[in-house]
Parts: structure tokens; sequence; C-alpha cells
């Protein structure tokens, strides 16, 4: 891949904001190259459509065509990234700013729930050792804002950490870990509330 990480822009938020985007991205970087068809059928989408949504994640810089593979009838997408790293500071946008990332995080809030839903019906039958492993743990901590900044950096660097230990391991599997780190909603004041 060209680069481990992209951080849209405005426009590019608006883009990866429609849900199928999203998984389709999620699908081309977690399996691999596919062309329209294949993405298609595995989201049960017209051709057309998944086409239309491949040419958007392209013009917005998240995947790029293979040009290793396919030929003149068919054409292969990759993930140009391993993730996607939003700036979620809408504050010094536009009002159609805030609005593109607030529906990005609607989006991503769905993927995540969709994917947890999924956990949830397999946990079951994994084997123990995995069982073990996986939590749904959560903590209400009180912190500042700046040692809130700290924490979420110093977790994202213990993640990308593990996350390269295991590459060569025959035995790894994939592992999703969620970092969802914001104020409880509705205990910090917000920004032109007079109460």
């Amino acid at each position: 891949m060209a680069a481990s990480e992209i951080t849209p822009s405005a426009a590019g938020l608006r883009a990866l904001s429609h849900p199928t985007r999203l998984k389709m991205l999620m699908l081309l970087r977690l399996e691999g190259p596919a062309t329209a068809t294949q993405l298609a059928q595995q989201l049960k989408l017209n051709t057309g459509a998944t086409s239309y949504h491949l040419r958007q994640l392209a013009e917005h810089g998240f995947i790029e065509e293979d040009h290793e593979r396919g030929n003149a009838r068919d054409r292969w997408w990759k993930a140009a990234h391993e993730s996607t790293r939003a700036n979620l500071d809408s504050r010094k946008g536009s009002e159609e700013e805030a609005e593109s990332t607030e529906a990005y995080l609607h989006s991503v809030a769905l993927a995540y729930t969709e994917t947890l839903m999924q956990f949830a019906g397999e946990h079951r039958y994994l084997p123990e050792p995995w069982q073990k492993a996986c939590t749904t743990s959560d903590w209400h901590l009180r912190l500042t804002a700046e040692g809130a900044d700290r924490l979420v950096n110093a977790l994202v660097d213990v993640i990308e950490e593990y996350g390269e230990a295991a590459d060569d391991e025959p035995a790894a599997g994939v592992f999703v870990v969620n970092l969802n780190a914001f104020p409880r909603p509705g205990t910090v004041v917000l920004e032109g509330d007079d109460r």
C-alpha cells in the first residue's frame, strides 16, 4: 500500500459517510483487492451502484485501481491506505464541514454496531482462548480534555504496537479493537450553551 494512513478532507469525510462506501473500504482493506462485481455480490448490490461508490472512494483517495490484476473487462480496486484517521475538530470549519463530520460519525457508529452484533452472535462458538481474549468493557473516567487526549494517544500507540507484533504469526486472526473515546453525552457544557 502506498501509505499507512489517510486524513480525509471535509469532502472526503462526506464521501465516506455513506455506509456502503465505508463497508467497501473496510472489505478492500481487510480482504484485499476486488472487482465491482465481487463487491456487489458480497454487499448484495447491483454492479452499477457498486461502481458508482467505488468511483467516489477513488476520487477522494481512499482506493485506487490495482493495475497488476484484471484486464480491459475487469477493473480491480484496492485500498490506498491501511487506515483512516479523521480530524473530528469541526469547530474550525464551516457548517457544511461540521455536518460532514457528524454524518461520518453516524456511519462509523453504524458500522461498529453491525460488527459488534455479528460478534455477539458468534461469541459462544469461538474457541476458548479467543473467548477469553474478548471484552466489551467500558470505563467512565473523570479526566480533563488534555488528560483524555494523552490517554487516547497512549492507547493508540499500544494498539499499533500489538498490530505489528503478530504480522508473521500463522495462528493470528484479525482481532477488532474499536477505540471509542468521548465525553459521556450530557456531562460536558457544550459551546454556545447558556445554561
